[in-house]
């Protein structure tokens, strides 16, 4: 070896290069972080077990359903990443109040005891629908959510109070959303309740949207206006029925940025207020480019009628209209319902009858959602709105996607124009009042209607069915509506073969959800290759018997089938009362009611 050999530095070593899994594992994380929608991050992880480690790792957005099927330990350990938390409780039929009071009373405390020993830490969004809380799982909430926690969203929840709200208040100091909506909040003597307002931080906050209309109380309205002048990024404000038109005023002038209004009573207080008039409240909503950037509208809950004129100045921009708590009339609706020719989402209650319905079908060419409830839900109210009405709307909004319809009385000539003049309908919601009732033109059940529906909209995934339904129109339902995914039933049919048609034909269905129909154990049977893809079937006031349910239970293991008795003492039967059945990851819940038996 020469000396300039010895002279020369040796050559670098290569460094070592990741093992080819790691590789993989790195690539399928960024990939994974292209998709999106729950189905197909759903579908990637059922690959093989380095895809699931991937999604897993990049999961950021998860929903739990129902929360009987998931413990609270196992989704932290299956989406330690996750930032945004959904949880639905109870299934829909509940605000039938179908359910016994104390069904699911604990079934959030298992949560807040996870969040409590640190899962979730990147945590920023937690929307609960239809969970009973209490104020002491609110509180243990609040004290462990990390500091990233920015949003908290409840709907359809109960059983917590102002002590509740008053700890989220004050621990989560970083608090973006506080949306508490349609929620059955705990009973309050008052001077048990607290001035959860006052708890926010006394410094300028974060918040950008702040709803408590369903909030029953009055808030100290010093403290409300206050928080809003100190809350610049606020976009969303929904006030309760206390807050009057003066009040209001007054808090539109502190929030020049809001897009989102709930208006609160909208009436001037009692014995009236000072300076509030009809010009000031237009100047309200003329005033910091209203008319261009407010795009949503409710509230109204106490309205008073000469007021309501008011809100034209921005309905050409308004893409969201709430009228659910006010009963307006047609000669009302006229006055401002010309101007919303931007409008997407309507709710209105039946008061506006047939000819305000024909106002909408005339001015909304953009509506794709509308709720017509009714103002009296008994069987025997007045007719406000009918087939007329209906038609009207699916011959002037043929971008419909969405319709809920209570009424008295229908025809199938009017569900049938609907079908064709609305085919992307998504979701079909019609609620005859009366029980079993036909065409009332023609006395025929209302089969075709509802055939013509799953026949001619190809995209529904949502139906709701009423009136009197015969197996037929079961069958045509199993045939055609092969992209449902919920489905209700009440007072219909004629057999098990309805059931049978439904489960047969409907290969897409995750909700199945019906009450008072003659089917029983051969129709629930006819299902077993079917339950394993379900989220879950309701079945109350049918013919089931123990024996099919033991039959279900047996030969689908992990499907939790649970018996629900919600008959008083003295009028128990023998036969099964409530069926609610689900696929659960952990099997049967520990918290179980008396009333209630799993098999």
């Amino acid at each position: 070896m020469s000396e300039e050999d010895e002279d020369q530095p040796p050559p670098k070593r290569p460094s070592p290069s990741a093992p080819a899994d790691q590789v993989l594992d790195n690539v399928l994380e960024t990939v994974l972080q292209f998709l999106d929608a729950r189905r197909d991050r759903s579908a990637a992880s059922l690959v093989c077990l380095s895809w699931h480690r991937a999604e897993s790792a990049t999961r950021e957005s998860v929903a739990v359903r129902n929360l009987l099927a998931a413990s609270a330990a196992r989704t932290a350990r299956r989406f330690p990443n996750a930032r945004s938390l959904l949880l639905k409780g109870r299934p829909r039929f509940a605000d039938f109040n179908l359910l016994p009071p104390g069904w699911a009373a604990s079934a959030f405390r298992p949560w807040a005891a996870a969040f409590a020993s640190g899962a979730f830490p990147a945590l920023t969004s937690l929307y609960l629908k239809r969970i009973p809380i209490t104020d002491a799982d609110l509180d243990l909430l609040s004290r462990s959510l990390p500091a990233s926690f920015l949003d908290l969203s409840m709907l359809l929840c109960d059983g917590f109070s102002s002590r509740g709200l008053a700890s989220i208040a004050t621990h989560c100091r970083g608090l973006r959303v506080l949306d508490v909506v349609e929620c059955d909040m705990a009973e309050e003597d008052e001077q048990e309740v607290v001035d959860w307002v006052a708890a926010f931080p006394p410094e300028p906050t974060n918040l950008e949207s702040l709803s408590f209309e369903c909030y029953g109380p009055p808030v100290a309205f010093a403290r409300l206006e206050s928080l809003v002048a100190r809350s610049p990024r606020l976009s969303r404000l929904g006030v309760n029925q206390h807050v009057s038109l003066g009040q209001l005023h007054r808090l539109m002038a502190h929030a020049p940025r809001l897009t989102h209004l709930g208006t609160g009573s909208f009436r001037p207080a009692a014995g009236g207020e000072e300076g509030i008039n009809f010009g000031q409240m237009v100047s309200a909503f003329a005033s910091a480019g209203r008319a261009r950037t407010l795009v949503s509208l409710s509230g109204f809950r106490d309205h008073a009628q000469e007021f309501l004129p008011t809100i034209a100045v921005v309905c050409g921009n308004l893409t969201s209209l709430d009228l659910s708590y006010a009963p307006v009339t047609p000669n009302q609706v006229v006055m401002f319902i010309g101007q919303c020719y931007n409008l997407e989402t309507l709710w209105v209650l039946d008061s506006v009858r047939d000819e305000g319905l024909e106002n909408v079908g005339i001015f909304c060419k953009k509506l794709q959602s509308i709720r017509v409830l009714p103002l009296d839900a008994h069987e025997d109210a007045e007719e406000l709105v009918s087939e007329v009405g209906l038609t009207a709307i699916s011959r002037g909004c043929r971008g419909l996607r969405s319709i809920l319809y209570f009424c008295q009385t229908m025809t199938n000539a009017a569900v049938i124009s609907m079908s064709q003049n609305c085919p992307d309908l998504k979701v079909f919601r019609l609620c005859i009042m009366g029980r079993h009732q036909p065409d009332h033109a023609t006395g025929e059940p209302m089969d075709e209607g509802f055939g013509a529906i799953v026949r001619n909209c190809s995209k529904l995934t949502r139906l709701s069915t009423s009136g009197h339904l015969t197996d037929r129109a079961f069958e045509y339902i199993g045939k055609y509506g092969k992209s449902l995914r919920t489905l209700s039933v009440a007072f219909a049919g004629n057999s098990d073969l309805a059931l049978q048609h439904i489960l047969q034909g409907c290969s897409k269905l995750e909700k199945l959800e019906i009450r008072d129909c003659p089917f029983g154990d051969t129709g629930l049977l006819s299902g077993m290759h079917h339950f394993y893809n379900m989220r879950f079937v309701w079945m109350s006031g049918c013919n089931l018997t123990l024996q099919g349910c033991k039959e279900v239970a047996r030969r689908l293991p992990q499907m939790v089938v649970e018996l629900i008795n919600g008959q008083p003492e003295n009028e128990r039967t023998e036969g099964v009362d409530i069926l609610y059945m689900y696929r659960s990851l952990d099997g049967p819940r520990e918290d179980v009611p008396p009333f209630v038996k799993i098999l």
